[in-house]
């Protein structure tokens, strides 16, 4: 009979996103895992299938926490462009944050991964897509409350402010970030509030 599992798989995993996040795929050795994840090659490869399966499951916990993040804000009471503009407020403290990284683990690993074929770089992709779509949906929410002129485009506005949030978590990964980013995520937040219709 084969001996069940005795790690926490939730976990193992967030040691694992940790790890990845701040290393990267590739640098992340067999080693370095053995040691953050405490376990042995063996139920590494039982529990998981392999270090790409790993890292996939990695990157899907990394989604789902930014995921949760914004859908705190929408769910604060707040109107859509409100939540929208607290979302940007939230990212100016990213380098007084203790996180493995400060950049987006999802942006890394397509930086990393320049192949069009690969997996990881597909799944990474596509849950940027999700979390552009969030965006998305958050300016579609501020159009139909009313916030927003008829003539507005919230895929438009939604790509736009990933792409600033993505250049946001860039420069929060500089040394220097910790003078510029906060001023930089409150500029984005009032630029999102200066949308708003009277």
């Amino acid at each position: 009979m084969a001996r069940k599992a005795t790690f926490d798989r939730d976990d193992i995993l967030m040691r694992a996103r940790d790890l990845f996040w701040r290393k990267g795929y590739h640098a992340t050795s067999l080693k370095d895992l053995e040691q953050v994840l405490e376990l042995k090659p063996g139920s590494i490869y039982a529990a998981f299938g392999s270090k790409e399966a790993l890292f996939s499951d990695a990157l899907r916990v990394y989604a789902r926490g930014s995921r949760s993040e914004l859908v705190e804000a929408y769910e604060a009471g707040l109107s859509p462009l409100a939540a929208l503009a607290a979302h940007a407020r939230s990212l100016g403290g990213l380098c007084d944050a203790d996180r493995p990284a400060r950049a987006c683990m999802l942006v890394k690993t397509i930086l990393e991964h320049p192949d069009e074929d690969s997996p990881v770089r597909h799944l990474a992709e596509d849950l940027m897509d999700e979390a552009g779509a969030r965006f998305i949906e958050g300016f579609r929410r501020a159009k139909a409350a009313g916030e927003l002129p008829e003539k507005a485009d919230p895929e438009r506005l939604g790509r736009k402010f990933q792409s600033d949030v993505i250049g946001l978590r860039a420069i929060a990964q500089r040394s220097n970030g910790g003078d510029l980013v906060p001023m930089l995520a409150e500029d984005l937040a009032q630029s999102v509030e200066a949308m708003r219709q009277a």
